[in-house]
C-alpha cells in the first residue's frame, strides 16, 4: 500500500488512480461488446448458444436454457442447509428495509377545478444479472430482487452463466428461489445483457437490467441503456475507512482486506489523522495476508489501488472523504455519529467498530448494490425507486384554465411556439 501525507497533490493522485478503474474509460473492449450485442439482437438464440459454447464451454440450446424446477430442487439438496437458513434470515432484514422505501401515488385538488398528482406504478418486467467467475454471489441475488419485489414488479427474470456441466451454482439458485425470481436462464456475459435488452426466442425483453458483472457486462449495460433502463455501470469494489487514533488497527486492517479480496482493481483506502494507527494497520495487514486465502488478489489490489493517507486534521480528512465519494465508507472515530453528519458523499456509511462492511453486504438490510467510481456524488444505492415509474396527472376545469390562459399564451409567444398558444386560445373562442 502507498502511504502518503494527505494534501491537495496526493489527493489529486489518488482520484486519478481511482478514475482509471472506471469501466466507461476502458474503450478497448467496446468494439467486441458492440459486436456481441448486434449479433444477439439480429440472431437471437442462435448467437446466445454460440457464445455460450465459446466462452463457457457449455452446449446451450432451447431445451436447457431455462433452469427447471428439478434443477432448483437439486440445488436445495446441494446447498448447505445452514446457508439456506442464513439466506432466509437475511431476506427478512432486506425486505423490511426496502418495504420502508415504498411511496404511494398522491393527488391534490382545488376548489376552482384543478386536480394534480403523481401516479406511481411498478415496472412490468425486470432482468437481474448475476455473475459467475472469481466468486459466487447469492447475496447479490437477494439485493437485486428484494427491492423489485417490494416495488411490485410483475415478473423478475435472472440470467447467470452455467459451468461446462450446464449447472448453475446451487447457492445462487436457492437464493433466487427464496427471493422470488420467476425464471432463471443459463446465460452470462455481454450476450446475456443483449438478450435481456432486446429479447430472443427464449428470453423475453425486460424494462430494466440490474446487477453487477465484469467489464464486458458493464460496457454492455452502457451500450443498451436507452432501449432499456439500467441500475448503473458498476466498477470494482471500494472501501474507504476514516479513522482517528481511537480506532482498532486490527479491525481497520481486516475491513480493508474485506474489499481487496474482491478483485485486483478493488480499492482499499485508509484516511487517518494518526501516523501511529497507519503504521500498526500496515503491520496487521501483513499478518492477515499470511493467513487469508485469495492472497494473490489481495496483494494485487493493495499494490494497484491501496492507499493510506495521513491527514493533519479531521476536517481535512473529511473533505478528502467527500471528494473520493467511496462506495463503502467506514467511520471509526471517537464519535462516529457526529462525524457522519459531515459526510456528503458515500454509497453506504458504516459507523463504529462493530459495523464492518460485510454486515451491509449480507445481513443488515440496506442494499449492497452501490455507486462506485465517485458516482456517490450523484447516484444512490439500488432501491425500490429503481423499479417504479412515475406519471404526472393533470386536470383543469374550464374555470381553472380561464384564470390562467392568458399567462400560458404569453409564455408560448415568448418562446415562438404559436401552435402552443393556439392550443389554449381556441378553447376560449379566440382566433
Amino acid at each position: 500500500m502507498k502511504v502518503l501525507e494527505l494534501n491537495k497533490e496526493t489527493e489529486k493522485i489518488l482520484l486519478a488512480e481511482l478514475k482509471k478503474r472506471d469501466p466507461g474509460s476502458m474503450t478497448k473492449y467496446e468494439d467486441a461488446v458492440n459486436d456481441i450485442i448486434e449479433n444477439v439482437r439480429t440472431n437471437g438464440d442462435k448467437a446466445l448458444f454460440e457464445y455460450t459454447k465459446k466462452f463457457d464451454g457449455f452446449d446451450l440450446n432451447a431445451g436447457n436454457i431455462l433452469v427447471s424446477e428439478e434443477e432448483i430442487e437439486e440445488a436445495y439438496k446441494d446447498t448447505d442447509k445452514k446457508l439456506i437458513e442464513v439466506i432466509r434470515k437475511a431476506l427478512v432484514n432486506i425486505r423490511a428495509f426496502h418495504e420502508k422505501q415504498k411511496q404511494n401515488s398522491w393527488f391534490t385538488s382545488s376548489e376552482n377545478g384543478t386536480f394534480l398528482g403523481q401516479k406511481i406504478m411498478p415496472l412490468e418486467r425486470a432482468g437481474v444479472y448475476v455473475p459467475g467467475g472469481k466468486a459466487v454471489y447469492p447475496s447479490s441475488v437477494l439485493m437485486n430482487v428484494a427491492p423489485a419485489k417490494a416495488a411490485g414488479v410483475k415478473e423478475i427474470i435472472m440470467t447467470t452463466p452455467a459451468g461446462k456441466d450446464g449447472k448453475v451454482n446451487p447457492a445462487v439458485l436457492a437464493a433466487a428461489k427464496e427471493a422470488g425470481v420467476d425464471k432463471v436462464y443459463k446465460v452470462g456475459g455481454a450476450q446475456a445483457i443483449a438478450a435481456l435488452a432486446y429479447g430472443t426466442e427464449s428470453i423475453p425483453k425486460v424494462d430494466k437490467i440490474v446487477g453487477p458483472g465484469n467489464i464486458y457486462v458493464a460496457l454492455a449495460k452502457k451500450a443498451v441503456f436507452g432501449n432499456v433502463s439500467i441500475d448503473s455501470i458498476a466498477g470494482p469494489s471500494e472501501i474507504l475507512v476514516l479513522a482517528d487514533e481511537s480506532a482498532n488497527p486490527k479491525y481497520v486492517a481486516a475491513d480493508l482486506l474485506s474489499q481487496a479480496e474482491h478483485d485486483e482493481m478493488a480499492s482499499a483506502i485508509l484516511i487517518t489523522t494518526s501516523k501511529e494507527l497507519a503504521d500498526r494497520v500496515l503491520e496487521e495487514i501483513e499478518g492477515f495476508i499470511e493467513k487469508l486465502p485469495r492472497t494473490d488478489i489481495i496483494k494485487a489490489s493493495l499494490e494497484n489501488v491501496g492507499h493510506i493517507l495521513i491527514a493533519e486534521s479531521m476536517d481535512e480528512a473529511i473533505e478528502a472523504v467527500n471528494n473520493v465519494a467511496s462506495e463503502h465508507l467506514e467511520i471509526l472515530t471517537k464519535n462516529p455519529l457526529e462525524t457522519m453528519t459531515k459526510i456528503k458523499n458515500a454509497g453506504a456509511i458504516f459507523m463504529g467498530e462493530y459495523s464492518s462492511e460485510p454486515l451491509g453486504d449480507y445481513f443488515a438490510g440496506p442494499n449492497h448494490i452501490l455507486p462506485t467510481n465517485g458516482t456517490a456524488k450523484f447516484f444512490s444505492p439500488l432501491s425500490v425507486d429503481d423499479f417504479v415509474k412515475k406519471s404526472s396527472v393533470i386536470y383543469y376545469s374550464k374555470e381553472a384554465l380561464n384564470e390562467v390562459h392568458e399567462d400560458i399564451e404569453a409564455f408560448a409567444r415568448a418562446e415562438g411556439l404559436y401552435a402552443h398558444e393556439n392550443s389554449i386560445k381556441v378553447r376560449f373562442g379566440e382566433d
